[in-house]
């Protein structure tokens, strides 16, 4: 087989080795070509070279590509990968700082609340941009593989308004999946069969089954309280599984921002969270490991490169769904998946328009979805405070409307359990001014934004939020990566 696969944001170096390496697991993907973008010609630079190590040690005829012009990389593709992130560090950084300044402290900030708002705000224009080129230069009917968070506006934007074939890709219910098999003392996760429904980062696990035994609440609930590590790190996912009777697939630290109950107080967040990793609840958690891991691998670089010379071994291909969508659509090999993708009647409780992450299965025909599924009343309730926030967000941003932006924002659960209507409407304010760069839509609202925030009298304090940790330098990451290789 020959074909072309375009990568937006390529200059994500490690996920785009992941993704590069999956799909060369397939034996009939040998001779596509692979175009590689980003904005970054130094990260392009390092990428390149790793994956030309790559297809040189396991003497591969695979051809990759790399410029800036994203219009080049995509003439001709059939499949667009994105996994970019507008903005990058520096406004990430601003999505966590801002908020802090209102009491509202998020661990991840980027799927909803305040930061994962202005993060879509950010996206949904270069995301239409990217549709355009698609319609324009890929090859006819070519397929968008969207990676990038905040998953659900971003994807609503590119199938609603940017009209290209586009599909949400996420791990989180793989990952949920393997702790489930693990806590229940499956050999492997494959003998867990699931069925798990809902919205990206709040899809739940509707349904259990071990080696074709139903498993049931109370079995899951004490399974999990009798892990040694789970029991402490996923505090307020077990509470959630206590309350709400099914598992969700999102991390703890992440649930907690979704939720309006466990991060509004200083004294509650610091109950229910974990600091013994990032993901399990510490206060802009996913900032710190972002900057650490760009840090770590700026310097290690002459390793990554190295490591490249070995060869592909194909049962470490990972779950990422990308390579094995693909393989589905080209061979016909049938692939049964997790897929975002607008309602359209599969989640029957939930509204036509929202964009879901649900069961599907991919052949040659495509995604087909798995319909019939009803969530559990109170996660449809969950699930639809979310969506409401999304659709607002969306037309936002294709609006550059901020009077509706702060609607939307107010409406975020944590936001509202947090702040007054007064602290909500200067946070914006000082979000879009502090991010105006990457938010062209509202270039005309920058102005008068910047007049109410020098006239307001709405107090703010600097807070560094109730578990935060300080970023690691290099020579700490190695002398903690050196002593965890020596006692284990």
């Amino acid at each position: 087989m020959s074909f072309k696969i375009a990568i937006i944001g390529a200059g994500s170096v490690g996920f785009t080795k992941k993704l590069f390496t999956d799909i060369l697991c397939v034996p009939e993907f040998k001779d596509i070509e692979f175009a590689l973008t980003d904005i970054s010609e130094h990260n392009l630079g390092m990428i390149k070279a790793i994956l030309d190590r790559i297809v040189e040690a396991n003497k591969l005829p695979t051809k990759v590509t790399a410029t800036t012009d994203r219009r080049k990389a995509l003439e001709g593709a059939r499949y667009v990968i994105s996994c970019v992130r507008v903005g990058g560090l520096e406004a990430y950084a601003d999505d966590i700082r801002i908020p802090l300044k209102y009491g509202i402290d998020q661990c991840v900030g980027d799927t909803i609340c305040a930061g994962g708002i202005l993060y879509g705000q950010r996206n949904i224009p270069v995301i239409l941009d990217f549709c355009k080129d698609i319609r324009e230069v890929a090859d006819t009917g070519a397929k968008f593989l969207n990676y990038a968070n905040p998953m659900a506006m971003n994807t609503w934007a590119a199938i609603e308004y940017g009209k290209v074939d586009t599909v949400g890709l996420c791990h989180g219910v793989q990952h949920g999946a393997a702790q489930i098999a693990e806590v229940l003392g499956a050999r492997s996760p494959g003998e867990l069969d699931y069925v798990c429904s809902g919205i990206n980062h709040q899809t739940w696990f509707i349904e259990l089954r071990l080696n074709g035994r139903p498993i049931g609440k109370d079995e899951l609930i004490a399974a999990f309280e009798a892990h040694p590590v789970y029991s402490k790190q996923e505090k307020l996912r077990i509470d959630v599984l206590k309350r709400f009777g099914v598992y969700s697939t999102e991390s703890n630290g992440h649930l907690s921002e979704y939720l309006p109950w466990y991060r509004k107080r200083p004294d509650e967040i610091t109950r229910w969270i974990d600091m013994s990793d990032w993901i399990h609840g510490e206060t802009g958690g996913y900032l710190r490991y972002s900057t650490e891991t760009r840090n770590w691998f700026e310097t290690e670089y002459p390793q990554f490169l190295e490591a490249a010379s070995k060869p592909i071994d194909p049962a470490k291909r990972s779950n990422e769904h990308a390579s094995h969508i693909l393989e589905a659509l080209e061979t016909n090999r049938v692939y049964r998946g997790h897929f975002n993708v607008k309602n359209n009647g599969v989640i029957a409780n939930l509204p036509q328009d929202a964009i879901i992450e649900s069961p599907g299965f991919v052949d040659r025909f495509g995604i087909n979805m798995a319909a019939g599924i009803t969530l559990p009343e109170a996660c449809a309730a969950t699930c639809m405070a979310s969506i409401n926030v999304q659709r607002m967000s969306v037309h936002a941003a294709i609006a550059g409307d901020i009077d509706l932006l702060k609607l939307a924002v107010l409406h975020d659960p944590l936001v509202g359990a947090v702040s007054t209507p007064e602290e909500v409407w200067q946070m914006v304010d000082e979000m879009v001014v502090a991010e105006a760069a990457w938010l062209p839509q509202y270039a005309h609202a920058v102005p008068a934004a910047k007049e109410r925030l020098a006239k307001s009298k709405v107090k703010t304090r600097e807070w560094a939020g109730a578990a935060r940790r300080s970023v690691r330098s290099i020579e700490e990451l190695r002398a903690e990566k050196a002593a965890l290789k020596q006692a284990g």
